[in-house]
């Protein structure tokens, strides 16, 4: 049995979905049967539990149960052979439990259940269970893997010093700053995210503000193209990105301009597709999504790794059959 955990309206999951079907699997849920044979399917949000899902881990007499009941159907999740880990909700507690701090603290209890419960499963997880995909997406955890593995890496410093901002800045050529996590946050209400920022000059008369938050210094990376490389178990997909010609995304090209930004499927080098799958297991994962730059010398270079990082994008654009490679793993460990 697979278990998919993600909020509703995932386009990925859609596209998995999809994708399992021709592989004969069968969607289990209130508007399918369970009838028929095929690798059961369950496609579930973790923000349906407290509120709307009863989930049970008991012990007695030596044995264990693990039940989730999801309103329409109780499942034995020691039936679960591969869980994927999408875009899980969080927890979200009834909607009679109206006391802010109340209900706080019920999200808080249920991801401790279920923290509790995942770890019982017998099952494979992509990319990995939360505490794996939490330590593998810090950036200084990843960077300090990628260079003991060979990637080539920018000089990086990762800070809330100041000084080390005038050093940054004296040393390279062109510096850029990044944030540490790209979460968005709000600025007078409204919803805002950092990007890739080239630093000038001028914002050295106010880099006494970085000692409030730290950041991410590296000297600019001429770019041929930029790639975004998708890793499933030891399947590896590579993704170019030109945004050369877009003033918007020629930085950053998380600005999304696609009239102006041309996609394309990149062969990497053996030896770079190699490394790139070493890193995502090294990390403790099985899924992975890696951007790297290769340099109009040739040179491939590593920046970071998303540990569940966007794929839609890849598959939408180039044709690379990402959703068939997800769906395989999940029903048979990746086999073609």
């Amino acid at each position: 049995m697979i278990l998919i955990i993600s909020r509703r309206g995932d386009g990925a999951v859609e596209r998995v979905m999809t994708a399992l079907r021709r592989r004969g699997a069968r969607l289990m849920g209130p508007d399918t049967t369970a009838a028929g044979g095929g690798t059961p399917v369950l496609w579930w949000d973790t923000g349906d539990f407290p509120g709307r899902s009863r989930i049970t881990a008991s012990f007695s007499g030596g044995e264990r149960r693990l039940l989730l009941d999801t309103g329409t159907e109780t499942i034995d999740l020691s039936r679960v052979t591969a869980v994927w880990r999408s875009r899980p909700g969080a927890p979200r507690a009834a909607g009679t439990v109206t006391e802010p701090s109340h209900r706080a603290h019920v999200d808080h209890q249920a991801e401790f259940m279920l923290d509790g419960v995942w770890s019982l499963l017998p099952a494979r997880w992509l990319p990995g269970r939360r505490a794996d995909e939490r330590r593998a997406h810090n950036k200084i955890f990843h960077m300090a893997r990628a260079i003991e593995l060979g990637f080539s890496v920018p000089d990086t410093v990762y800070t809330n010093d100041p000084a080390e901002l005038v050093g940054a800045y004296e040393s390279a050529e062109r510096l850029v700053a990044k944030q540490i996590t790209a979460e968005p946050f709000q600025v007078d209400g409204a919803e805002h995210r950092a990007f890739t920022t080239v630093v000038t000059r001028r914002h050295l008369t106010s880099r006494h503000r970085v000692q409030h938050e730290p950041v991410i210094l590296q000297p600019y990376v001429p770019k041929a193209v930029e790639l975004r490389v998708i890793v499933v178990g030891e399947r590896v997909f590579a993704a170019e990105i030109d945004a050369s010609a877009s003033r918007a995304a020629r930085d950053d090209w998380r600005h999304y301009d696609n009239d102006r930004v041309r996609y394309g499927a990149h062969e990497l080098p053996a030896e770079v597709a190699s490394r790139c799958a070493l890193l995502v297991a090294d990390v403790g994962l099985t899924y992975a999504a890696l951007d790297l730059i290769v340099t109009p010398g040739g040179e491939y270079v590593f920046l970071e790794l998303n540990s569940n990082g966007a794929w839609g994008f890849v598959e939408l654009w180039t044709g690379l059959p990402v959703s068939d490679a997800i769906a395989g793993w999940l029903m048979d460990g990746g086999t073609p």
